[in-house]
């Protein structure tokens, strides 16, 4: 059932720290470190699961086949 290969995976934890750093640092405040946050908390939850519904949803599939 995964459906993200490991370059996939790997840039969303790092768009997750990122973001992260940005709003834990003040760079982003308000209402848009809110949703830095969550976006943060998504893309790391679907890099660690290997899993993206948006993906299923298109029918992509980023995993290396063979």
């Amino acid at each position: 059932m995964l459906n993200m290969g490991k370059s996939d995976r790997t840039l969303r934890v790092i768009g997750a720290i990122i973001l992260a750093v940005l709003a834990a640092t003040g760079v982003l405040t308000g209402t848009l470190a809110t949703v830095a946050w969550i976006v943060a908390a998504v893309l790391l939850l679907t890099s660690l699961i290997g899993f993206c519904p948006a993906y299923k949803l298109i029918g992509l599939d980023t995993r290396k086949k063979g």
